[in-house]
């Protein structure tokens, strides 16, 4: 009987939770004061020199009408091989840009995420050393590899570090130099990849702006489809690897289309749905710019018109992690204070997915 009054007594304050600083109750905070990630500050660059689709019919057998229908891309960034510039270099010059339009400093960033599937050397996080060169040595690092999906994933990484309360200022950059895994050779992959970096700042806010939801995902059926088979543990480098180009990207095109229109496509749907929203009630999508084709498939899925998805494939192909970054660089002028924002990527593994986010960033 006692045990059951006490227990009655202390369910009339089931809306208090300890708190960790004083070791005494505090009231729980209610979903509007839940704090948020925000983006704060946003950074582009690519590379200036520009591989258009009539110089690659020079070095394969393909025409520039072949892959403006079957892609959408006229023309990708391609950085000259030269020592000491690689997906660094582009994330340093990005972070540059983003100083100088935003005001911002990253001196005091306590985390750098590198999202990328060409960081500059295989051990050695890249990472550590752009943190290093741009002034945040305070900041720890990793680097984060997922595909084409990988600066979804490090974007959803970095709010939950934030929400924790963990870390108050998060740089994610999603750079990729694919001309250093391309062979141009090869013109079912040589067409589609461009080099370019992205970055966004990270912070916390209590408006309720920045990311609201996600649904991300993986299936390792994708496995084959989509791959580098040379240079990991299954298959080291070797004089044989290296003759037989097994360190360069290769993929199973009409593979890799249907199911990243499909998994695309659904998963941006169902966050809608999740979420109670329609069309309407999205500003813009940022989609990974992988195809054209897809990425229409995608926003008829979500009833969207085409004013209101960010396309720039046709100028840079698919630069990978970069892509959604670079979306968001090339659109800043129109997005405003409040907008509803959807990010939608596919990558290789297979991973992909969907993210909601409120945009936080007011340019006047």
């Amino acid at each position: 009987m006692i045990v059951k009054k006490v227990a009655q007594f202390w369910a009339t304050f089931s809306f208090l939770t300890p708190s960790k600083c004083s070791g005494g109750p505090i009231l729980a905070p209610t979903s509007e004061e839940t704090m948020k990630a925000a983006i704060t500050a946003i950074g582009g660059y690519v590379p200036e020199y520009v591989l258009t689709n009539d110089e690659l019919a020079t070095m394969v057998d393909t025409n520039d009408e072949w892959i403006t229908t079957r892609t959408g891309i006229k023309e990708r960034r391609i950085l000259k091989p030269e020592e000491g510039m690689g997906a660094s270099y582009l994330a340093i010059k990005a972070v540059e840009a983003m100083k100088e339009e935003y005001g911002v400093t990253v001196d005091d960033v306590d985390l750098v995420i590198l999202a990328s599937v060409t960081p500059d050397m295989p051990v050695a996080i890249t990472s550590a050393y752009i943190a290093q060169e741009i002034g945040a040595t305070n900041a720890y690092a990793f680097d984060l590899q997922a595909a084409c999906s990988s600066f979804l994933y490090a974007v959803s990484n970095a709010a939950a570090y934030i929400e924790s309360g963990k870390y108050k200022k998060v740089l994610v950059v999603g750079s990729d130099v694919m001309s250093s895994i391309v062979d141009y050779t090869d013109r079912t992959t040589c067409i589609l990849f461009g080099d370019g970096c992205g970055v966004a700042l990270m912070e916390p806010n209590e408006e309720g702006l920045g990311v609201q939801d996600e649904i991300l995902r993986t299936d390792a059926s994708g496995r084959d489809f989509l791959r580098i088979e040379a240079g990991g543990s299954f298959l080291p480098p070797s004089h044989e690897t290296i003759d037989n180009k097994q360190h360069a990207i290769r993929q199973e095109g009409q593979s890799v289309f249907r199911f990243a229109v499909s998994r695309m496509a659904d998963t941006s749907a169902e966050l809608l749905e999740k979420n109670g929203l329609t069309g309407e009630d999205v500003a813009y999508l940022v989609p990974h710019q992988a195809n054209l084709r897809i990425i229409d498939a995608t926003a008829r899925r979500m009833e969207l018109t085409k004013e209101k998805v960010v396309v720039n494939i046709q100028k840079y192909g698919n630069t990978t992690s970069a892509t959604i970054p670079l979306g968001m660089w090339d659109y800043r002028d129109k997005f405003k204070k409040g907008d509803n924002i959807f990010f939608a990527a596919f990558g290789g593994g297979f991973t992909w997915g969907a993210m909601w986010v409120k945009w936080a960033i007011d340019k006047k």
